[in-house]
């Protein structure tokens, strides 16, 4: 199939169903994860269950999912030129869900708002995306290559190599580099995660290029549910939370959650906010099993948790911090 008959093949065929059924399985394992993440905010489920461990992969995947998506729905729509008009339509109505889940979750959970998560990210990437787009598959590709590379090794090869102090507000850490990020629910940064959009851009023009989508076509040909989802893939991902928050604590007042061990939970919170600031694994571990002993010991954990306890002003818990400092050396 010539370039040209696969232009018209993607003119006559806008939407592939099969790509929108790919979504909503996407969409539903998002429905899954989240619902984990609503059981640890109702205490069914031990703090940190959600953000650790396999769960942690599997989220992972799921955004990268996503964005794959992305970048591969960008060459389907636009493929015979950007057609700017639905272009910006689409790209006002993910900014602003996006701004609608910042204010949301500043009212909520001002600590830990979400300032560039998912809807953020699609919305930038989509527009960066763009330059892309006419760009042979192969380079698009070995970009993306490059920009996983980056945090492959930020990671494991020479943690913090690409982490900087200078990126450390949310007015910048939504680029990726900063060396200690700013507490949020959802942190879905521009690099390395733009990377799985320019993916999703390269396997979409190599698809063109070799007359892929004529058989992507017949793999499915009547929609259903998974479809329609994936369809209305915004929509589903403003009211999935809410409806599944309001279907947990429903069960809540019927059958509370068990009382959570304030201890361990505190131990779990205080590890990364120590190793955030530079010190070792070890001396946090020592640290922080020492302040959550001492305050649990003084009947501090309660008040410290419901927020009545000043952690600078308060002499008790400033005497614990000074006499563990000095224990876990």
């Amino acid at each position: 199939m010539s370039h040209s008959s696969t232009n018209v093949t993607i003119q006559r065929v806008p939407r592939l169903p099969f790509i929108d059924t790919l979504r909503g399985v996407a969409l539903i394992a998002m429905a899954t994860y989240h619902f984990t993440w609503d059981l640890e905010f109702f205490h069914y489920l031990e703090a940190g269950t959600a953000t650790h461990g396999w769960l942690k992969i599997y989220a992972r995947g799921i955004a990268s999912t996503f964005l794959f998506l992305v970048g591969f729905s960008l060459v389907l729509a636009h493929s015979n030129g950007i057609r700017w008009q639905s272009f910006i339509k689409r790209l006002g109505m993910v900014a602003g869900a996006a701004l609608l889940i910042s204010v949301g979750t500043y009212i909520a959970l001002p600590d830990q708002w979400i300032f560039f998560g998912i809807l953020h990210n699609i919305a930038v990437s989509s527009l960066i995306a763009l330059a892309f787009l006419r760009l042979p598959p192969l380079i698009t590709g070995l970009v993306a290559v490059l920009l996983l590379g980056g945090m492959i090794a930020d990671n494991w090869v020479q943690p913090g190599v690409l982490s900087f102090p200078l990126f450390d507000s949310r007015w910048l850490a939504w680029i990726g580099f900063a060396e200690a990020i700013p507490r949020s629910n959802d942190y879905v940064p521009l690099f390395p995660w733009f990377s799985a959009v320019l993916f999703g851009v390269a396997a979409a023009g190599l698809c063109l290029r070799h007359g892929v989508f004529a058989y992507v076509e017949h793999l499915q040909q009547k929609p259903n549910l998974l479809t329609k989802a994936g369809r209305h893939s915004l929509l589903f991902y403003l009211l999935h939370q809410p409806i599944l928050i309001a279907c947990v604590y429903l069960a809540s007042l019927v059958i509370p959650p068990p009382a959570p061990d304030l201890v361990s939970g505190y131990e779990r919170d205080c590890r990364p906010s120590c190793e955030a600031q530079g010190n070792d694994a070890g001396l946090c571990e020592r640290f922080c099993g020492c302040t959550a002993r001492a305050l649990g010991g003084q009947s501090l954990l309660q008040p410290l948790y419901r927020g009545e306890i000043n952690l600078e002003g308060d002499e008790r818990v400033n005497k614990i911090v000074q006499e563990c400092s000095i224990q876990s050396r």
